[in-house]
């Protein structure tokens, strides 16, 4: 019997173009090729530990939307849980990082698309947005992450081994198999949700796309 196709394998076929933009952006094929401007890699680090303090308070109030909008059967809390953990190392490993690459963290001042992404996380913490429409936001900025760092991995990478802690971070299996979990709720919840919340939530998976772009582009030499 052939297996049903999910609304995010729908999402990713039918938006296809916007995602490999994300998860193949040249800041990370830079990267890959060994040939990445270390001034670019130093703005993408204090921008993205800007970045990370503000994803925090999101990741806390999608845990009362889990606890309020799944059952006591399904694990969504503690993977969440797991998700938000795993922010505290990264945030040490961000200020590790910062102090080998000489970049002061107390300094970083946001840029506009850096700005516009925390407000757009800050605008999804709302308790009027559905869990389906939070939790497949999650799914979408861990996944251009993982995406995009695993490329540094494939075979063919010239990778700096100085980048090496970056990539394996967000490229490992592990992190990989978090993702799908991720992947996995939101499925699960968009195949019971009202044809307005599917909606709003495609809607949310192309804004998490496009900042994660415009995020690239910042981080590559834009503003």
């Amino acid at each position: 019997m052939e297996e049903k196709t999910t609304m995010t394998e729908t999402w990713l076929r039918k938006h296809c173009l916007l995602y490999v933009g994300a998860t193949r952006h040249p800041f990370i094929r830079s990267i890959r090729d060994g040939n990445i401007d270390l001034s670019s890699f130093k703005t993408w680090l204090g921008q993205d530990y800007v970045f990370v303090r503000a994803f925090v308070p999101f990741v806390a109030s999608l845990l009362t939307k889990a606890w309020k909008g799944s059952d006591d059967s399904s694990n969504d809390m503690e993977v969440i849980l797991g998700g938000m953990a795993a922010l505290n190392d990264e945030i040490a490993w961000f200020k590790k990082e910062a102090s080998k690459w000489g970049v002061q963290l107390s300094n970083i001042v946001p840029q506009k698309a850096n700005q516009d992404y925390c407000r757009f996380l800050e605008s999804l913490m709302s308790p009027e947005v559905e869990y389906t429409v939070a939790i497949v936001a999650f799914w979408a900025i861990e996944a251009v992450y993982q995406e995009s760092f695993a490329h540094c991995l494939e075979d063919g990478s010239k990778t700096p081994p100085e980048l090496q802690e970056t990539y394996q971070r967000w490229g490992n299996e592990g992190f990989g198999q978090y993702c799908n979990s991720l992947r996995q709720i939101a499925d699960r919840q968009l195949e019971t949700a009202s044809h307005d919340v599917i909606t709003k939530a495609e809607v949310t998976f192309l804004r998490i796309l496009e900042h994660e772009v415009d995020f690239w582009n910042m981080s590559h030499g834009g503003t």
